[in-house]
């Protein structure tokens, strides 16, 4: 009986000291990736309170521009007009009160931003079906705005071909003749 103890103790003994040399295996899966966080922005401007808590459409405050193939970045006046009577004493919509009263163009860090070789309708894309959130993500739940989705061309033909839609070089590029 006592030699089966002490063989019992050894093999005890063997499995904590080999346990103590190799590393500790993960019991829980592996952290997904934080999500990315946008720039650093000249007023914070929340697009989880606009577009989620209040529910406000894209549209209201990107209008399309007369051909529609661009969509405008609110200048600071059309937000005054929400922002003239609501959260007046907030440190960053009286930073956007100074915009709107000088005039000057908030100088916002763009977030998405083409070459110049590129074209892209943003009436195009939406007239085929896609929305906003296709490119975009779900802005509705982010404070600041992050680039979610791969611009580059590669991204881009990548959704062109998942799509079924053209892959023509003059479908995004303007080609001299």
């Amino acid at each position: 009986m006592r030699r089966a103890l002490a063989i019992l103790a050894s093999v005890v003994a063997a499995i904590a000291l080999c346990s103590a040399r190799m590393p500790a295996q993960a019991t829980a899966p592996p952290a997904a990736a934080p999500a990315p966080v946008g720039p650093e922005q000249p007023i914070q401007f929340s697009h989880a309170m606009h577009a989620g808590t209040m529910k406000m459409p894209c549209e209201y405050c990107h209008v399309p521009s007369r051909t529609g193939d661009t969509l405008i970045i609110p200048r600071a006046d059309m937000c005054m007009q929400c922002h003239r009577t609501m959260d007046t004493g907030n440190p960053e919509v009286q930073k956007l009160a100074q915009y709107a009263k000088s005039g000057s163009i908030i100088p916002w860090v763009r977030v998405y931003e083409l070459p110049s070789f590129v074209t892209f309708s943003h009436k195009r894309h939406l007239e085929h079906g896609l929305t906003c959130q296709d490119c975009h993500g779900d802005v509705a739940r982010e404070e600041r705005v992050a680039r979610v989705t791969d611009i580059s061309m590669g991204g881009c033909m990548s959704c062109h071909r998942a799509k079924h839609a053209s892959l023509g070089c003059n479908t995004c590029h303007f080609l001299q003749q």
